[in-house]
């Protein structure tokens, strides 16, 4: 892992530290609709109490780190990271996808500060979660920041938001009474975005009310990495979801949900949010 160089402060976390108390908790989901995701089986996990960030790292927070320390991160350093297809112009120019997941396109030049690639930029999108960020950038963040990533267990417990065996955040239903309490993909993916809960792409780190823990976007709007591996080898635990998932194909935006991914990969839905 590359080492970066403190020189300044770095900024606290938008809407602050969320101080929580740890205990017990049930973790997990017996009945998760990908049963190789390892959801299950749900079991009673102890904690030592720990603060979490009431936001994932935004675009602003992030700059201000590569001011500091001049990292470069993975993307910028392979010189290509993977964008969603219906971020390109129609005209752009055939690339490579992604194997299973077409939509998925390899774009020269796509990183933190070109997001669908060198002629875009985080204008616009400075309080948005950095994307584009592997695990290996995600760490190298937390160490200039005095924090650490959650492990597995405390990103759960601290989604949950007080609730136990609840799918979301907030409760039973996606949509409670009709509104929208996250930003997912909402139409017929992968094809048309209705955006019907006010964004196409990413929103705001602290768009949508808080759950119980005072904790913003927990589900839906970018993956967030952890800090545990996702099976024995070398891929690296991603949780909540992003605003590319839909039921279709990725009923992934809940409490219990869990991914995996080789901790060099990046992609314009993959953040991360501190803890200490």
């Amino acid at each position: 892992m590359r080492t970066t160089r403190r020189s300044s402060v770095a900024p606290p976390p938008v809407g602050g530290w969320c101080e929580l108390a740890g205990g017990t908790f049930l973790m997990g989901c017996d009945s998760g609709p990908y049963p190789q995701d390892g959801e299950g089986p749900v079991r009673e996990v102890a904690l030592e109490p720990f603060a979490m960030a009431a936001t994932a790292v935004t675009n602003a927070e992030f700059a201000a780190f590569t001011d500091a320390t001049g990292h470069v991160t993975d993307a910028e350093r392979f010189g290509w990271s993977f964008v969603f297809a219906g971020f390109l112009p129609d005209d752009f120019p055939p690339t490579r996808a992604a194997a299973a997941t077409p939509w998925w396109r390899q774009v020269f030049g796509a990183d933190w500060r070109h997001p669908e690639g060198p002629s875009t930029g985080p204008a616009g999108r400075w309080d948005h979660p950095v994307v584009h960020v592997s695990h290996a950038d995600a760490l190298a963040y937390c160490a200039w920041a005095d924090a650490r990533l959650p492990t597995e267990a405390e990103w759960e417990y601290a989604a949950r938001g007080g609730l136990t065996g609840k799918p979301y955040p907030w409760g039973d239903e996606r949509d409670p009474g009709g509104a929208y309490r996250m930003n997912i993909w909402r139409g017929d993916f992968p094809h048309r975005n209705t955006a019907a809960d006010g964004y196409a792409g990413t929103c705001p780190a602290n768009a949508f009310p808080p759950n119980g823990h005072g904790l913003f976007n927990m589900t839906g709007n970018v993956w967030e990495w952890c800090a545990d591996r996702f099976l024995p080898g070398g891929s690296r635990v991603l949780r909540g979801g992003s605003h590319l998932c839909h039921d279709s194909y990725c009923f992934r935006y809940r409490t219990s949900a869990r991914m995996g991914n080789t901790p060099d990969s990046s992609s314009g839905n993959t953040g991360f949010r501190c803890a200490r």
